[in-house]
């Protein structure tokens, strides 16, 4: 299928893979080889080497927000990853979340966006039903940043209130303090199942013994104060001792192993076959140029089981495909926008990447489908947004539209959404966007996340400077016109960057294209230990 626009756009997605791995590669050093050194010397294993030693052997281990905190907190030095590296995988052939502190970066301090990730993955654990690991070696709260991580709803003590949560929907929780742990943070391995402490390294209390000699004038030290024979054979507050990193990993490893089956969802699954068309040529087909149409079928027949797709109202509708198929063997119902220029039966043109009202109102029967026959949901997002124009609202567009936000809404069985890419305003809303509650959001290189395409928005912008510049008395002429739109469109592009979104995780990773099936999939296999007690209800829908 290869010709030279086909080549150049090969090159192109190729160019974005390789440094979206570059990234990955210098987050992955933490907080340096240094600090990776120092962790070393203490006889202990850095976070990522523990998820490595603790997962089956080849298995994979899905990163949730390896980009979080990106180019964030600079004044401080950065917090690569968050200062925790998080993610699905398997631990003795059983799918499950894991949650480690990297001690390279500010000794596994919180920072914010450390809070928000590990509530992420809590949450993932409770949508899903998996059993879940802490790997602790944190000095707590950040302190020059307290007030923005202490009090709040959303902040570090809601992560003590979804332990037990967890413990009360019986989602196994297992903890293992293979470092500092002080503080308000010397709960999460106590609200936990079990709870494991390493010798020598591995500390808990509320208060270090220099805090300790500063409130009551007692002299002791932290070994004695919190550590592993104080908390294993003194206060009971551990269940196991263990000598180092890896017989800790090891013990949870033989807990895990003991996890008896529950009630699953039964999605439909059947032996998979790969895509009858050639995935890497996905790299091909979606173009360099954002404004360029192309045929979402393409993507779609590289993406499911044997290329095989049944489209649901095809020829209504056209600028959201949606349609049943299978993926890595999980049946599954696709809503996807079209972003090729379409004519219509009527004579009408149709732009690719919008959705008009006919298109609303077929994903909402889809969706309501798939609900009634209990198959998940994934939403491929190329979207400017919903149809503007004279002719669009008087049609009720807006209606048509609430229509679908109410079907993504209400729906109860899993969504996945990837985010190939535009997504802007309610587009991305009504496509799934993070605030929707998928089970998993990603995206590729190619994604920008916007409340409206970057031309436009800097145009809007340009004309709100200019007219606050005037009230100030200040002259506009033609090159610092030139100069304004140039900064604010730097600016507004800047945002608009899957990394800015990942930085702060309204996405959950960017991902190759390669990797879409191998996501969804695993996505799927998670929610199918949660099943659905729910009816769907879509509500009041106007008529």
């Amino acid at each position: 299928m290869a010709n030279l626009e086909f080549n150049k756009n090969d090159d192109k997605m190729r160019l974005l893979i390789s440094e979206m791995r570059r990234k990955v590669t210098d987050i992955s050093l933490g907080g340096g080889k240094k600090k990776m050194e120092k962790q070393h010397s203490k006889g202990k294993l850095t976070a990522r080497e523990r998820i490595e030693y603790i997962k089956d052997n080849d298995a994979d281990f899905l990163e949730i927000g390896v980009f979080a905190g990106y180019e964030m907190y600079t004044e401080y030095g950065g917090c690569p990853a968050g200062g925790v590296i998080t993610g699905i995988t398997y631990i003795k052939g059983k799918q499950c979340i894991v949650v480690a502190n990297d001690a390279t970066v500010k000794a596994g301090a919180w920072f914010p966006i450390t809070a928000k990730k590990n509530l992420r993955l809590q949450e993932i654990a409770m949508e899903n039903r998996l059993p879940i690991i802490y790997l602790v070696d944190s000095a707590g709260v950040f302190l020059p940043m307290q007030d923005q991580i202490f009090p709040d709803k959303e902040h570090f003590g809601r992560m003590f209130r979804n332990n037990a949560r967890m413990s009360s929907m019986g989602i196994t929780q297992i903890a293992a303090v293979m470092g500092s742990c002080v503080a308000g943070g010397a709960y999460l391995p106590i609200m936990s199942d079990e709870a494991i402490i390493v010798e020598k390294t591995g500390s808990i209390f509320l208060a270090g013994s220099y805090l300790v000699k500063a409130a009551i004038g007692e002299n002791i030290d932290n070994e004695t104060l919190g550590g592993a024979s104080t908390h294993c054979e003194i206060s009971g507050v551990t269940d196991y001792k263990a000598e180092n990193d890896k017989d800790a990993l090891d013990k949870i490893r033989n807990i895990i192993d003991k996890i008896g089956e529950k009630e699953k969802a039964g999605f439909n699954r059947k032996e998979p076959k790969e895509p009858k068309e050639n995935e890497k040529e996905i790299y091909g087909i979606l173009p360099r140029k954002r404004t360029k149409p192309y045929n979402m079928q393409d993507i779609i027949s590289r993406l499911v089981d044997g290329s095989n797709f049944e489209e649901y109202k095809k020829g209504y509708g056209k600028t959201i495909i949606c349609g049943y198929c299978r993926i890595d063997g999980w049946a599954v119902g696709i809503v996807a926008n079209q972003r090729e220029i379409i004519k219509t039966a009527k004579g009408e043109t149709q732009f690719g990447g919008v959705i008009y009202s006919d298109s609303a109102d077929k994903a909402t029967r889809f969706i309501a489908n798939c609900n009634q026959k209990r198959i998940p949901l994934v939403f491929l997002q190329d979207v400017t947004g919903f149809m503007v124009g004279s002719r669009s609202e008087h049609g009720g567009i807006i209606k048509d539209g609430a229509k679908m936000v109410n079907a993504v809404s209400n729906s109860v069985v899993p969504k996945f959404t990837i985010i190939i890419g535009n997504s802007y305003g309610a587009g991305n809303y009504a496509m799934c966007g993070k605030a929707y509650d998928p089970r998993l959001i990603v995206a590729w290189p190619t994604a920008e996340l916007a409340v409206m395409g970057g031309k436009q928005a800097a145009t809007v912008l340009l004309q709100i400077e200019k007219t606050s510049l005037k009230t100030k008395g200040e002259e506009i002429n033609e090159k610092k016109e030139k100069k304004l739109l140039k900064m604010i469109s730097e600016r507004y592009d800047a945002q608009t960057s899957p990394y800015y979104a990942a930085s702060r995780l309204w996405i959950d990773a960017i991902i190759d294209p390669l990797e879409t099936r191998k996501v969804i999939s695993m996505g799927i296999e998670a929610a199918n230990n949660a099943p659905i007690k729910e009816v769907y209800n879509p509500g009041v829908i106007q008529s």
